[in-house]
């Protein structure tokens, strides 16, 4: 198929399921979070790729291109989140809390990751490189999605302020999850960007850091000649696909490229509101197409996957889980709900910075494109959908109040 009409059928695919009245149709508890979870345009993605062949491999390889500005645009979105005015205001306690957490998921699910992929080399093979590979998997379990987070918990009954503090503390992961993602990819990159020479991890750092900021500066320069609303949404729309072509074709990534441009421009643009705005007025649409993109890319190297993925997600969550608990004992952070590891499981949802996981996956995916690249992939987009969808579910269950006891009855005097 002509890559043009390709890109077509997926843009007006993407569109379409965001604008389908789903409000009007019978509403269920399952229904609605099964549309969270994006599951429906992922297997949309399956029929249009594996299954009929629309999206075969050399056209997924020509819209390469659109895929990093999709990667990128949702990296902006998150980006645009990161104000120096509110990340100030998080306590070195709620860091210290969330960098623990962070730490310890990463750690195990690398780990669990490894030994799995010891104990059955074909999934070794499925997740190669595999160093990187697990590194990735290990980053991405910590990432959450902040509205997604703060929503199951609202649904779960926990308070306003409990579920404000959820939403940090999914704030806080997806920060340190996309950090320690964007070491991985400086340390283990593939490819030579630039002009043949060969670039450690350090200058791979300051290059996609200083690209970062000067297509940030390229913004704020433009906005000052032009500061007009219609303006403003087109110089946006030519910087974000500026910085992604920049991170996809100089192999460093359009997921940093545009998140640090987005900082740079949040924190220093009298008209950050507006851009917060145009950015995620088109988050949702791209991040359809991204799902979409995604499903086509699925694979199944090894049946092993299959047992492999909730396996992984049982242990990120339990991580999640068990280092929050142990946290909250130790630095005694006030405001923070003792389930608050299990609350942010979540990890999907229809706003772009619910995306960011899959936006990473998808990001090693251009980078790595091996045949272990499709493991990883698939990896990483059913755990998230797993996790999703198990998210509510044990709020509810670690959320419940203790069961009533009767009194102790009164001995009865006899005379």
């Amino acid at each position: 198929m002509n890559p043009m009409l390709a890109l077509a059928l997926v843009a007006i695919a993407g569109i379409a399921a965001t604008r389908l009245p789903w409000q009007s149709w019978r509403r269920s508890p399952n229904r609605d979070l099964v549309l969270a979870t994006g599951l429906p345009l992922v297997l949309t993605g399956v029929l249009l790729g594996p299954g009929l062949g629309v999206l075969d491999g050399a056209l997924l390889r020509a819209l390469a291109p659109v895929t990093a500005l999709a990667i990128g645009w949702l990296g902006a979105v998150f980006g645009a989140r990161l104000e120096w005015r509110v990340v100030r205001r998080i306590s070195r306690a709620d860091w210290g809390l969330g960098t623990a957490r962070a730490a310890v998921t990463f750690a195990l699910v690398a780990l669990a990751a490894w030994s799995l992929s010891r104990a059955r080399p074909a999934l070794g093979s499925a997740w190669a490189p595999t160093l990187p590979g697990l590194l990735t998997l290990g980053a991405l379990a910590v990432v959450s999605g902040p509205g997604a987070v703060a929503r199951t918990a609202q649904a779960a009954g926990i308070s306003r302020r409990g579920a404000r503090a959820c939403r940090l503390a999914a704030t806080l992961d997806t920060l340190l999850g996309a950090l320690a993602f964007t070491l991985t990819l400086a340390l283990y990159h593939p490819r030579v960007p630039v002009g043949g020479a060969t670039l450690g991890w350090l200058r791979w750092l300051a290059l996609a850091s200083g690209s970062g900021v000067l297509v940030g500066m390229l913004f704020l320069s433009v906005s000052r000649l032009r500061s007009g609303r219609d303006d403003l949404g087109l110089a946006l729309s030519g910087v974000v696909l500026f910085g992604a072509g920049v991170g996809y074709a100089a192999d460093l990534s359009p997921f940093v490229v545009c998140t640090l441009a987005a900082v740079v421009i949040v924190n220093l643009s009298p008209h950050r509101r507006r851009v917060q705005e145009l950015l995620l007025d088109w988050a949702h649409p791209i991040y359809a197409v991204i799902l979409i993109i995604v499903g086509a890319l699925l694979v199944l190297p090894t049946a092993w996957l299959l047992l492999a993925i909730p396996l992984l997600a049982a242990v990120g969550i339990a991580a999640k889980w068990g280092a929050a608990r142990a946290a909250l004992r130790w630095l005694r952070v006030s405001g923070w709900p003792a389930n608050v590891g299990v609350a942010t499981a979540a990890s999907g949802g229809g706003e772009g910075e619910e995306g960011v996981a899959l936006a990473l996956a998808l990001n090693f995916h251009l980078t790595f494109q091996g045949a272990g690249a499709g493991g990883i992939l698939t990896t990483i987009t059913l755990g998230v959908i797993l996790a999703q969808l198990a998210a509510p579910r044990l709020i509810t269950h670690t959320h419940a109040p203790a069961p009533l006891t009767p009194p102790p009855q009164a001995p009865e005097v006899t005379g």
